[in-house]
């Protein structure tokens, strides 16, 4: 039978089973490839500009073995960010997320995840508000509940999501954090919903729960068919994979 839902399928620091994560190489392949949106990773250099890169240490993507914070946005463009992928995308760099947001096509999305800590929100709210219809394209995720609190005391009109990974829980059968925790976290930050890794915890009755409350669910890292048909299953708004253009023509199966 058909999928009763199709979420959108977000490129995870873009295309990047094929492309060097977080270039624009990578984030343009996403695009071609057909990816409703993608998502990057933040962090502050040290002269305040805000970059796409995962780590805060630029020696996997590099070779370089510096802390993004130490250096200068002069310093950082001169590495290479994509020759340890393949010869063939030697020379890309580490963008600055002006540029990604500047060559965003129209009608994508685009999910920011702040590795940084809240002193990248002022700098950030001036980013996302300059995006034509930012409420509906840009979303900023994050696992640091105080970047949640700064964005929504500077710009309460960003939508932004509570990330979480599962733990097994050493007292008790079953995860942490519990459904409880996740809607209490949810309702004590004003978070617009859960950014969720893909697990077992993330149940028909977590998704039921934050549906009642008005609340948003995403989930990564997803790069098996089966699986993001569960969550599509589930009602998830979005998918987050690493293979946006594998992905999604098995999203749609004749049967399921």
């Amino acid at each position: 039978m058909s999928l009763p839902h199709t979420p959108l399928i977000i490129a995870h620091r873009g295309a990047s089973h094929e492309a060097p994560e977080n270039t624009l190489a990578a984030f343009r392949l996403a695009w071609a490839q057909g990816a409703d949106g993608i998502e990057c990773d933040v962090h502050l250099t040290r002269d305040r500009r805000i970059v796409c890169i995962h780590d805060a240490n630029t020696r996997r993507t590099t070779g370089v073995n510096r802390r993004v914070a130490s250096l200068t946005w002069a310093a950082l463009r001169r590495l290479d960010a994509g020759a340890w992928k393949a010869p063939r995308w030697r020379g890309e760099r580490i963008p600055l997320l002006r540029e990604v947001l500047e060559a965003l096509p129209r009608g994508k999305r685009i999910q920011i995840e702040v590795k940084a800590g809240p002193d990248l929100v002022p700098r950030l709210v001036p980013l996302v508000r300059a995006v034509p219809d930012f409420r509906r394209r840009v979303t900023v995720i994050t696992f640091d509940t105080r970047v949640i609190r700064a964005l929504k005391r500077a710009a309460p009109e960003v939508p932004v999501l509570w990330l979480t990974a599962y733990r097994q829980d050493p007292h008790r059968a079953g995860w942490r954090p519990t459904r409880a925790t996740v809607l209490a976290t949810l309702a004590a930050t004003h978070a617009d919903g859960l950014g969720s890794q893909s697990h077992r915890a993330l149940n028909a009755a977590l998704a039921r729960d934050l549906r009642t409350r008005g609340r948003r669910l995403c989930v990564w890292t997803v790069d098996d068919a089966v699986t993001a048909r569960r969550f599509a299953r589930l009602g998830v708004e979005a998918i987050a994979t690493n293979r946006p253009g594998w992905l999604r023509p098995r999203m749609t199966p004749t049967t399921a």
